[in-house]
């Protein structure tokens, strides 16, 4: 528990010892000193009070999906020149590996997190101040994107010889600017409940994801269909997971599933089933 006590003036000592007391934060004769302890004190935070929230996405239906190729190589309907000019292009819609069942590119966050990680913000902020969606074989990568509110959203094109729209279909965030080959565009983005898609008007097959968030408790799902989320606060929290073809994997949809985070642990949600669409 942490508690500050504001104290001043002969008025206020009586009341401000009293607190001090039931709070256990003084013992022994009754002085100034010992009423008024130092506020780095009483605003010291307890030691062990974060961990970790760990699991899998994982393919719930009959058989491994097939990937579908949205552009041939060498066959775009659109700057065949550039795009799928050495590779095909293919769909990241379902990405389910055959060796584990995992899914790949579903975002995992908190929801409405109880208490807060000043540090691990500034620890991301400081390590990456901003994250870089890239075009690439007329494709964005990565294909999705978790992003704190105070990073900047840099989006460069690496495709030589076409030029891309970067269109942003947000409720909050909604943006529509071109970016030729070897530029970027940097944007500052604001929060929002669902992920943010990003499309390119001038090849139709393009997207991507990104979703921002005003903590930093986010996580992406990566081959195997693991995440974790380092760094929540122990106690009561809710988990969503989301991926693109059912949206809200988890039970509670966005209210979140609970799950208890232990200090100084990784809680394990074991795996997390995604059960395709009728």
């Amino acid at each position: 528990m942490s508690l500050r006590i504001r104290c001043g003036g002969a008025r206020r000592f009586l009341s401000c010892f009293a607190l001090a007391a039931a709070a256990g934060l003084v013992s022994g004769p009754f002085t100034a000193k010992a009423a008024c302890p130092a506020p780095a004190t009483l605003g010291a935070a307890a030691v062990g009070q974060y961990g970790s929230i760990k699991g899998r996405v994982v393919w719930g239906g009959e058989g491994i999906p097939q990937i579908k190729v949205l552009e041939e190589k060498g066959k775009a309907d659109k700057d065949p020149q550039v795009c799928a000019k050495d590779k095909p292009i293919f769909s990241r819609e379902l990405v389910v590996d055959p060796a584990t069942k995992g899914v790949s590119y579903a975002f995992a966050y908190i929801v409405r997190p109880r208490g807060e990680n000043a540090g691990a913000v500034q620890q991301l902020l400081e390590k990456q101040p901003s994250v870089v969606l890239d075009q690439q074989n007329c494709e964005f990568l990565p294909y999705v994107l978790a992003m704190h509110e105070k990073q900047k959203l840099v989006v460069k094109s690496s495709d030589a010889g076409t030029n891309h729209n970067v269109h942003l279909n947000g409720f909050n965030n909604s943006s529509n600017q071109n970016v030729a080959a070897g530029t970027e565009l940097k944007l500052d983005l604001v929060p929002e409940k669902l992920p943010i898609a990003i499309n390119c008007d001038i090849h139709p097959w393009m997207k991507a994801y990104v979703m921002v968030f005003d903590h930093p408790f986010f996580a992406t799902t990566a081959k195997d269909g693991s995440f974790e989320i380092k760094g929540v606060p122990a106690g009561k929290q809710n988990l969503v997971l989301w991926q693109e073809t059912v949206g809200f994997v988890n039970k509670g949809a966005g209210r979140g599933m609970p799950v208890e985070v232990k200090a100084d642990e990784a809680t394990d949600v074991g795996e997390i089933t995604l059960v395709p669409k009728k």
